[in-house]
């Protein structure tokens, strides 16, 4: 038996742990410390299915950038990953400040954030209140999907970027498709009774005034944000009207519940939606939809192109099922332009660390940003912070019709490109006054 002496085993332990220290400085030198995100959302409640599907974006969208090396502060340093903490919101505002204050005391730089405009608004003035007092721990507002217009108007801040058309664009879009349908003499306007919804009606009444002043608005309501259970009352109102079509800002079981109701009811009008393309509406309508259901967006599945086909094939080699088919290329070009301004600005003020990052210069580079991704590309104008970018207006029907390569949540419908405007013909000009660090 060989048995080693009490000094060789001492020596032997001092060995050990010097290599292991040496080895754990070394992984700190390859390992920086990560660029936090951290996501502000309702992850519960009504709404927590839209929460959980944008979540699934952007882990995907950060993967991707850490697969290539991460981000670097400096020209010639080693990459800085990307991490994602998410905190839930229930959707309520006091709850979406709660967690931002949990967000910057963890070490958070970039708030993201997008599934509620009052959530949203809520956030830009704490946002802007906290980086006037504490300018060494400022963080940003990264939004994908809150799309009131006075978030970059009246209330535009420089420590806020949208990456989403907001909803005056988004309309445009549609009234671009709704002034050719002469089939269109009466619409119902109804909407979530919150800042958003409350926009989107409003604007629905101006453009219809321009574009369509034939037709005629048989019924305009609001409806409590995710609370209402049943709507066949107000689907049942909606048929009595004799409205030939519906435009609804509804998003989430709102507008999955609206489109459920009026397939039980019988109602044999369109839908002129800006979400409709996803998260349950178009299997709840099924063949009641076709030909009735349109939907505005940034990006869609069918859109022909290459490049698109290998972008959504990736994301759903990512996310194989049919519950998990959700993706927004905006959510996916956002990550990009924050990777690529980070950078830009790294080159120009070099750091080592993540805390020493200077968000003012970090900013002025993400307001010239221009990316591009699987065939769609988008850049920020600088004088508000709202990212200009190709929409494209859809209309639902069966997988395998002309155009209809993809389906939507394996439903078996899906949404065929029928318009399609560049970013020069979405834009629309800006009230903002920006107030610079």
């Amino acid at each position: 038996m060989f048995i080693l002496s009490s000094s060789l085993l001492k020596s032997t332990a001092a060995a050990l742990c010097t290599l292991a220290f040496s080895a754990s400085v070394a992984l700190a030198q390859v390992a920086p410390a990560p660029l936090k995100l951290a996501m502000i959302e309702g992850l519960s409640g009504p709404t927590g299915n839209a929460g959980e599907a944008v979540y699934r974006n952007l882990v995907w969208a950060i993967e991707r950038v850490n697969a290539r090396g991460g981000v670097k502060l400096a020209a010639g340093a080693a990459g800085t990953p990307l991490a994602l903490e998410r905190f839930d919101s229930k959707g309520q505002s006091d709850e979406a400040l709660s967690a931002l204050r949990s967000a910057i005391d963890g070490g958070a730089r970039f708030i993201v954030q997008g599934n509620s405009s009052a959530n949203a608004a809520a956030l830009i003035d704490a946002i802007n209140k906290h980086n006037e007092r504490e300018p060494a721990k400022r963080v940003m507002l990264l939004n994908y999907s809150a799309v009131d217009p006075v978030l970059t108007n009246e209330k535009c801040s420089f420590w806020h970027f949208r990456f989403d058309a907001h909803a005056d664009m988004r309309m445009a879009a549609l009234m671009d498709v709704l002034k050719d349908d002469k089939s269109v003499k009466n619409v119902y306007l109804i909407g979530q009774d919150y800042s958003f919804g409350q926009g989107v009606l409003r604007e629905a009444r101006r453009q219809l005034g321009l574009q369509r002043p034939d037709i005629q608005i048989v019924g305009d309501e609001l409806h409590p944000m995710a609370r209402v259970k049943d709507f066949l009352p107000y689907v049942a109102k909606i048929k009595t009207s004799g409205a030939q079509a519906v435009i609804t800002g509804n998003w989430g079981n709102d507008l999955t519940l609206l489109v459920k109701a009026a397939k039980e009811v019988g109602f044999e009008g369109k839908f002129y939606t800006f979400y409709g393309n996803a998260l349950g509406a178009p299997a709840a309508l099924g063949d009641a939809g076709v030909g009735k259901v349109i939907a505005v967006a940034d990006w869609l599945p069918n859109v022909q192109t290459a490049g698109s086909e290998a972008f959504y094939r990736s994301f759903r080699a990512r996310y194989p099922q049919a519950a998990d088919d959700y993706v927004h290329m905006r959510m996916q070009l956002m990550v990009e332009a924050l990777a690529q301004s980070v950078e830009a600005a790294g080159r120009q003020n070099p750091i080592k660390a993540v805390d020493a990052m200077d968000l003012v210069a970090f900013g002025a580079q993400l307001e010239k940003a221009s990316v591009a991704l699987g065939g769609q590309s988008g850049s920020m104008r600088a004088s508000d912070h709202q990212f200009q970018q190709a929409l494209v207006v859809g209309l639902m029907d069966r997988q395998g019709a002309p155009g209809v390569k993809f389906d939507v949540e394996g439903s078996g419908y899906g949404f065929r490109v029928i318009k399609s405007l560049s970013a020069t013909a979405a834009e629309l000009p800006t009230s903002c006054k920006m107030q610079r660090p």
